[in-house]
């Protein structure tokens, strides 16, 4: 069966009500004086302030106001997660999955899911129905996506499209149920209600996810550059857009050209470009 792509999906919601000194962090944030947020956020956060490190977190994973540095992202992120900050769990697994670590990815998403988060409820429903990182269980994947879809998170409607072409309607029925099932469902009073937390950031746009397979014979060319850092630095800047695609750096006399996939068939290749349009791209045969 083809697995569906889990997209990159970084964003959070600023509430009506934050901390004064996360605000005023925030209002330099706003403002462009990131060196300034970045030092109110610090100091709060070595207090013990959880939207602080959360928000100095973002900081670090966007490289504003410091140096971009995906170890220290990390570390900002789990003291606020561990702390039980619902949108620091969800940035920690996305930027774990990123990295590479998919094991300790699942299990902050799979926190942040149970508690009713849409994007990590989409991450681990299409981590389900792929058996990436956890047991292989469409079904419960199914449930999952519902519930991010029906919070009216966008990706992951698109997601659910893509599931119902493929999944009996049998299974589908069960997903649905056990996706009402868990929405109605009392909580538990052991887990805290997910929280309303600050972010200093500006929503990112994410793509719809898209279908991708674990190999296969087509990939999509994104361009031919005179230097493979010229190549890596768009793979890294469409990389959000691209979720779980490898890229690939052929040579090609005195050019590198960026390739992106595996997709399992030409059509599902040509998918993914028209989702990256207006960048150039089109479908090419794996060699």
């Amino acid at each position: 069966m083809r697995k569906l792509m889990i997209a990159a999906i970084l964003a959070a919601a600023l509430p009506a009500a934050a901390p004064a000194g996360v605000r005023s962090g925030i209002e330099a944030w706003q403002k462009g004086e990131h060196g300034k947020a970045v030092a109110i956020w610090r100091s709060l956060a070595d207090k013990g302030d959880q939207d602080a490190a959360f928000n100095l977190g973002q900081a670090y994973r966007l490289g504003k106001g410091v140096a971009a540095d995906s170890g220290e992202a990390k570390q900002w992120f789990e003291r606020a997660a561990r702390a039980g900050h619902l949108d620091a769990q969800v940035s920690l697994g996305l930027l774990l999955f990123d990295i590479g670590d998919r094991p300790a990815a699942m299990m902050w998403l799979k926190r942040a899911a149970d508690r009713g988060e849409p994007r990590a409820l989409l991450v681990t429903g299409t981590a389900l129905f792929n058996g990436d990182g956890m047991k292989r269980d469409p079904v419960l994947g199914y449930a999952y996506v519902s519930r991010a879809a029906a919070q009216g998170l966008a990706p992951a409607k698109a997601t659910l499209a893509d599931m119902d072409k493929v999944m009996p309607v049998e299974d589908r029925k069960r997903g649905i149920a056990l996706a009402i099932a868990a929405a109605t469902a009392k909580p538990d009073k052991a887990t805290p209600a997910p929280a309303r937390r600050v972010a200093g950031v500006t929503p990112k746009t994410t793509a719809p996810p898209a279908m991708i397979a674990a190999s296969g014979g087509w990939r999509i060319q994104l361009g031919a550059f005179g230097t493979r850092g010229a190549a890596q630095a768009l793979f890294g800047k469409l990389g959000p857009s691209l979720g779980g695609a490898q890229a690939y750096y052929v040579s090609a006399g005195a050019v590198t050209r960026l390739q992106v996939g595996p997709y399992a068939s030409r059509a599902i290749a040509a998918q993914a470009c028209a989702r990256l349009k207006p960048q150039p791209c089109f479908a090419v045969a794996a060699t």
